[in-house]
């Protein structure tokens, strides 16, 4: 038997288990409706609570909302807004240039990203001016390097000048 199979074959729950955590489940159990969030670049977090309603982020496979009782999962993140709605009723917004968000079991959700600022620290006009600059080495006869870096920085440039309005 081969070492996966073998692996496999002893992860296997026997039927009686799965009952028996059914049946000790009852209506009075009490559910957590919150988040507890933790928005951690490498040498900082940015962000950590135990009170979120709601999270919303910018998944490679779509924009999604994560609620308490999320089923768990981890999804990659492209650059974009992420935004928290604390129990409160406020809201914080944070732009992130790409990384990870994961969902683990018991409402914890931990998001990861190499750069992330919160969305009032920006300048409209220092954005598009970065833009403009983008633009221009993109579309220019530099190295192949420069011009693939340039393309990088203008798709950050654009989601984060779409976040601003």
């Amino acid at each position: 038997m081969n070492s996966l199979r073998a692996a496999r074959a002893a992860t296997r729950v026997r039927p009686s288990a799965i009952i028996s955590s059914l049946q000790r489940r009852s209506y009075a159990d009490a559910v957590s409706d919150k988040i507890k969030l933790s928005l951690a670049l490498p040498h900082q977090s940015i962000y950590t609570s135990k009170d979120v309603v709601q999270v919303n982020i910018p998944a490679e496979s779509g924009d999604m909302g994560v609620l308490a009782n999320h089923v768990p999962s981890i999804e990659q993140l492209k650059p974009g807004l992420v935004e928290v709605i604390e129990e409160s009723g406020g809201s914080k917004q944070f732009f992130l240039s790409g990384g990870f968000a994961i969902v683990q079991p018991g409402s914890q959700l931990s998001i990861n990203a190499v750069e992330g600022y919160p969305l009032e620290d920006f300048n409209p006009d220092a954005v598009r001016s970065q833009i403009s600059e983008a633009q221009k080495i993109a579309g220019g006869s530099g190295s192949e390097q420069d011009i693939a870096e340039a393309k990088i920085e203008l798709e950050v440039l654009e989601s984060l000048q779409a976040s601003l309005k």
